[in-house]
């Protein structure tokens, strides 16, 4: 079997407030091979979105070792998780996080920059990369002149646009409507089936149902982690009704 591309093996997080300590994961280990489509679930100060900052290399643990894509990141530093993130992660976050004044074009760009491409490069990787999610039509439209739907799949062009290990998603449809919401999580899924390694961060159990596997989180403690079995069965109702 091929080596995980993201291990963590007891990792804690402590918050300091004052004199006060907020334990806000406790000895969490866990492993996620190339090609899972995951979903990180529980209530609000579970510790999922702590999770999700580590596993993101947003944040470093206190405690413990995480290894993504053979990488030990658990204690590099703020220069060298930027250069981490850029190279190996993909992030989808609910609010879009684009640039108002830029194309679309230019937003799925951005991490191009960094990594040091020509401009034509980034244009033809990025128009690529609108392509993958029915975009290219809107390739010199700012933001403003995007339905929600469309600004998110821009976010996810972005996150695709330097072939990252993983796409890292968090609470992808909770500024979108239902309908909108479903037809992201076909992207989603779409992506998956490619091979792309998917973790999505949700509080949403119909939005955790799309995933493969659910590991559920509470008081920072992994409470379960197994397979979606209903996934299939998901599916299969939702092509029906479509």
């Amino acid at each position: 079997m091929l080596p995980p591309v993201i291990e963590t093996s007891d990792i804690s997080k402590v918050y300091r407030m004052g004199t006060e300590e907020i334990h806000a994961l406790r000895s969490v280990t866990i492993r996620i091979q190339r090609g899972e489509y995951v979903a990180f679930m529980g209530p609000s100060g579970s510790g999922k979105s702590t999770l999700m900052n580590i596993v993101g290399c947003l944040d470093t643990p206190t405690t413990g070792q995480y290894v993504l894509n053979g990488k030990d990141v658990s204690r590099m530093t703020d220069n060298q998780l930027a250069d981490v993130r850029n190279r190996e992660i993909g992030f989808v976050f609910q609010t879009f996080n684009l640039l108002p004044r830029a194309t679309a074009l230019d937003n799925v760009a951005l991490p191009l920059i960094y990594a040091g491409y020509s401009k034509s490069e980034r244009e033809a990787r990025a128009m690529e990369s609108l392509r993958s999610v029915g975009l290219e039509t809107r390739a010199k439209h700012r933001p403003n002149e995007l339905s929600g739907g469309q600004r998110q799949r821009v976010a996810i062009a972005r996150a695709l646009v330097n072939n990252p290990s993983i796409i890292l998603a968090d609470e992808p449809t909770g500024n979108l409507d239902t309908k909108t919401s479903h037809e992201i999580m076909d992207l989603f899924e779409a992506l998956y089936v490619k091979g792309n390694t998917i973790i999505m961060v949700t509080h949403e159990e119909d939005i955790a149902r799309y995933s493969h596997r659910i590991v559920r989180l509470r008081d920072g403690l992994i409470e379960s982690d197994l397979p979606n079995h209903d996934v299939a069965t998901h599916q299969l109702a939702l092509n029906t009704q479509g």
